[in-house]
């Protein structure tokens, strides 16, 4: 019973937390703005270019938006703790660590789900992109899957927090890795093959392929295969974040570092 008030009821307010008590001024421009002007950015781009129609970068963009709430929020969760010297009497709690920060993982799943809708929403009434009905269902599992994944990855990214100086500046790093190597806006076999080698292993790459297959008709169980490499991939980020984290966890509290800056 402890360990679920600490996952839900420790993740609802952690995620308050997040967005200054969820002000809508804070968290519209942060999580719904930048993915829609993202979207419009590369769909108009690839229109000049005449590289692709708009669906490709709506679908892109939109499960790639996704990735904004996982890895920034997992990462300020830890991190944020680290900078405001609170992670100390966090850790020094008895509270079972999978519940703590798994908890607080749930909340960015959710928001990330929403946040990519919001872009399939706003590529559906500006650009020349649409969705039939029976398309939805497909499309939004693959984005939970994703949503997930990324999530795994920023709960990654919050562990070596632990350990990094600046782990806000890790997150931007990761997150635009993510947008130049998941073939967002790319097609992932115009890359260097380096480069589609490292993006069969990152989030992403599998759950915007399977989600553009959906987009063009193709039934559920064609990419079955591909969802669930997506939710292959977050377990194992999941698993080593988990280690990373205990790791760096035990060695700070041995060096007295936990809260080091």
């Amino acid at each position: 019973m402890s360990s679920l008030r600490v996952f839900f009821v420790g993740g609802y307010l952690a995620y308050r937390a997040l967005f200054n008590w969820l002000r809508p001024t804070i968290y519209i421009p942060t999580m719904l703005g930048g993915p829609v002007f993202q979207i419009l950015f590369f769909a108009y781009i690839g229109r000049f270019a005449g590289l692709r129609n708009d669906e490709f970068f709506v679908v892109g963009n939109a499960v790639q938006a996704s990735a904004l709430a996982g890895i920034f929020g997992m990462a300020m969760t830890i991190g944020g703790e680290r900078w405001t010297q609170t992670l100390s009497p966090l850790l020094a709690t008895p509270a079972n660590r999978i519940a703590l920060f798994l908890g607080r993982a749930l909340p960015l799943v959710v928001n990330g789900v929403f946040v990519s809708a919001f872009g399939f929403a706003v590529g559906w009434a500006l650009l020349d992109f649409d969705l039939s009905a029976g398309e939805l269902p497909g499309i939004a599992l693959v984005v939970l899957v994703s949503s997930f994944a990324c999530t795994a990855l920023g709960l990654m990214t919050g562990a070596v927090g632990l350990r990094a100086r600046d782990v806000f500046f890790l997150a931007n790093l990761v997150t635009l890795l993510l947008l130049l190597f998941c073939g967002a806006n790319v097609p992932l076999d115009s890359l260097p093959g380096w480069m589609q080698t490292v993006a069969k292993g990152l989030p992403l790459t599998h759950g915007i392929q399977a989600a553009r297959e959906l987009a063009d008709g193709a039934l559920f169980s064609d990419v079955s295969g591909l969802v669930a490499t997506e939710a292959a991939i977050g377990a194992c980020y999941a698993a080593a974040a988990y280690f990373l984290f205990r790791f760096f966890e035990a060695d700070g509290r041995r060096r007295a570092t936990l809260e080091t800056i």
